[in-house]
């Protein structure tokens, strides 16, 4: 599904990702672990295109789109969400949902609906502004809004940042669900032990701007194991 070689990427003068190289195959959930600052978000900026890469290659299901526009990614199935979620505050929560449906250009709801059944807590809200709703919400709602173009690869950043607990383990649950009924393809960077454990099939380690090691499945529910592989806690 994604295959990235020797990645480099950077601010201006400043690098960033220094030779990264992935493959992620069609349906697998992969995490991305590491301290703030070490390149997560520059390489997912990367493989979608908002960042371009100085050098190396990105292929999604062996086309090469190391010089696609991040429009052009989302065509070919391609989704992001980011850190910060982005939704439109102002618009309602149902018209957030409805942006997601421009790169298909379909106008009926029934895929709304579709997608709400994954996210019943958003059915009462649908009317209220996407700014009024609490961060857990706020995140659901973007994550919807992503799966209403219909991708086959989804990319998301830090999506448990500032959300309580209840929905973090919710978010969690529904990725897994996603992946197995959609066969839908997840890349996941995040810094929470227990939530990326759950939602991942495998995790990879970042550090300093490269992969480093890979977590063996059979670690990822000892929190006190991957600690040491990250320096991160649980």
């Amino acid at each position: 599904m994604l295959l990235a070689s020797g990645l480099h990427a950077g601010y201006g003068a400043i690098p960033v990702l220094h030779d990264v190289s992935l493959r992620i195959g069609a349906g697998e959930s992969v995490g991305i672990l590491g301290h703030n600052g070490m390149g997560k978000t520059t390489l997912l900026r990367t493989l979608i295109g908002a960042l371009p890469a100085t050098s190396g290659t990105v292929h999604l299901g062996g086309i090469d789109i190391t010089r696609y526009a991040p429009h052009a990614r989302a065509k070919l199935g391609m989704a992001y969400v980011p850190q910060g979620r982005e939704i439109f505050p102002t618009l309602s929560a149902m018209d957030n949902l409805r942006m997601g449906l421009v790169k298909t250009g379909e106008r009926s709801l029934d895929a709304i609906d579709a997608i709400l059944e994954h996210f019943p807590r958003l059915k009462p809200l649908l009317d209220r502004p996407g700014g009024s709703l609490s961060g857990g919400e706020q995140q659901l709602l973007a994550l919807g809004r992503a799966l209403a173009g219909k991708p086959t690869l989804l990319l998301l950043d830090e999506p448990t940042e500032g959300i309580q607990p209840s929905i973090i383990e919710e978010i969690a649950e529904t990725l897994v669900s996603l992946r197995e009924r959609m066969k839908l393809t997840i890349v996941l960077v995040e810094q929470n032990l227990e939530f990326i454990a759950a939602a991942s099939q495998r995790v990879l380690v970042i550090k300093r701007g490269r992969i480093g090691e890979e977590i063996p499945r059979e670690h990822l529910g000892d929190f006190e194991i991957m600690s040491q592989y990250t320096g991160v806690h649980a």
